[in-house]
């Protein structure tokens, strides 16, 4: 597949994120992320209420601090004390840490759907506030305008900047990023034009955005979206909201950062979509306590492995037409014990529809291959999966990291799409339909290899024993070749001493 075109690259705030990287010295990544986030935010809000500003300046009517005229078109009040300009006038002086704070504090005061989340540790001692004045001053002498709406464009950068600190902390960036590769796939796969959209297990909100921008792209409505979220992690719940809001997204992510197993905090909510990269593998998910769990349809989970409870989490709070696609680690296709058990009752209720194999290196926080798993309440080819091999898909932008290309993702949507419309998809090596019963005889392992079979090689036309007859020449004369620098490096070494 070939476009290579590198879905976290997006210009101008590549340019930011660079700047401000080099202000972090020796401040941990995860530490350093929710100091620039913040203030990223902050000054999208600033931003935001200074525009809203001037044209109420412009109508002359003197309601320029009048709250309820920014709530109206829901924009954050920024109280004057907070607002950026103030912030970039006090950047070199050493109270900037507790200029911030007291900004963050009187922005959350103004308005209820910020209380609790913004960050405020801008103050303590071992920030350097010589940096914090220098990263103030960078985003403050941000040309935005020369590279289009500067709004939109905070809102990218926010995006980048998460994969960004996601790349530097590596293991530990699985609770809040889940790669754009992995997202725009599930995203146009669903096609989530309008409903209910649902993460249990949301980090920070990526899904979300990803469905919201393909509902702009196809000329939809994003209020036509109800978002609904759940986040463990207290500062990845905060870097959710802020992420929606920085968007211009209104989403339920709950009272405050919860365990979705066992305070859920969605209970009656059944979705239209939902799309979810839960932790791998998770062992210490407490299931001994949840042994009776109504959510349990197709077999209790074991202990040990929480995979098939967030699958029938899931299943659980989909509404009748609803479908879903998570991201779970391939072991989850073949394993047996309970595990197998409710894999082969998800099966035969007819509820999967495609298992899409991923390649490797795709995340920062671990290099093994995952599946794509699409399962529909009301699937319209009935009895029938599709099983799709990507792993030979993609390409590496780093020694350690593998995207998709746009082509790549249009391949694995399309093929799924034609699927779903009945037309023929065989691919031999990497698409194949498959019935239940074709399914059964496989013990309900759903490894998409299995299925496809291997791809064709084209037959060059040259005869087997004439290749043979090249391929030992040309390794008789390696071999000779590595004899003769075998000897050289002999050589050397004994005329300096050692003799091997």
């Amino acid at each position: 597949m070939s476009e290579k075109v590198n879905s976290a690259n997006l210009g101008f705030e590549t340019e930011i994120f660079k700047a401000a990287d080099k202000l972090r010295g020796n401040i941990d990544a995860a530490e350093y992320k929710n100091i620039v986030l913040g203030l990223i935010f902050l000054k999208y809000i600033s931003d935001s209420f200074e525009e809203r500003y001037n044209e109420l300046l412009e109508e002359g009517d003197g309601f320029e601090e009048d709250r309820d005229e920014y709530l109206a078109e829901n924009i954050f009040f920024v109280p004057e004390k907070a607002r950026w300009n103030y912030i970039a006038r006090h950047a070199t002086e050493p109270e900037i840490g507790q200029v911030i704070d007291q900004a963050m504090i009187s922005i959350e005061e103004e308005n209820d759907r910020l209380r609790g989340i913004l960050p405020k540790n801008y103050a303590r001692p071992e920030l350097d506030k010589r940096r914090l004045g220098e990263v103030v001053d960078l985003f403050n002498n941000l040309k935005l305008k020369e590279h289009g709406n500067s709004k939109d464009i905070l809102g990218r950068t926010y995006e980048y900047a998460i994969a960004q600190f996601a790349s530097l902390e590596g293991k530990n960036a699985g609770e809040f990023y889940t790669p754009s590769s992995i997202v725009s796939t599930l995203v146009e796969v669903l096609e989530p034009y309008e409903g209910r959209v649902y993460d249990p297990c949301c980090g920070a909100g990526g899904m979300f955005i990803q469905s919201a921008k393909f509902v702009e792209r196809h000329q939809g409505r994003i209020n036509e979206l109800s978002v609904y979220g759940q986040e463990a992690n207290a500062n990845t719940w905060k870097l959710a909201q802020m992420n929606l809001a920085i968007h211009g997204i209104e989403g339920d992510l709950g009272q405050g950062a919860a365990d979705t197993f066992f305070n859920n905090q969605h209970q009656s909510m059944r979705a239209d979509y939902i799309l979810a990269n839960p932790p791998f593998n998770m062992s210490d998910w407490g299931g001994d306590k949840l042994a009776e769990d109504v959510r349990w349809q197709y077999g209790t989970p074991p202990e040990g492995n929480a995979n098939y409870a967030w699958m029938q989490h899931m299943i659980y709070h989909l509404a009748p037409n609803g479908k879903l696609g998570l991201v779970l680690a391939n072991g989850s296709l073949s394993s047996g014990g309970k595990e197998g058990e409710i894999r082969a009752n998800i099966i035969k209720d007819d509820l999967v529809e495609a298992v899409i194999s991923m390649p490797g290196k795709l995340f920062y926080s671990t290099g093994i291959p995952v599946t794509l798993w699409i399962i529909n309440k009301k699937k319209k080819r009935k009895g029938k999966t599709l099983f799709i091999d990507a792993r030979s898909l993609g390409y590496m932008v780093s020694r350690a990291h593998r995207e998709l290309s746009l082509t790549d993702i249009d391949f694995i949507s399309k093929a799924y799409h034609d699927f779903v419309k009945g037309e023929d998809v065989e691919k031999v090596g990497y698409l194949h339909e498959a019935d239940i019963k074709e399914i059964a005889k496989n013990n309900f392992v759903l490894m998409p290899g299995r299925y496809v079979g291997l791809e064709e090689v084209e037959d060059d036309g040259i005869p087997f024993e004439e290749k043979m007859e090249t391929l030992t020449g040309e390794l008789g004369d390696l071999i000779n070749e590595s004899h003769k620098l075998e000897q050289i490096i002999r050589e050397q070494l004994g005329g300096i001493g050692y003799d091997v």
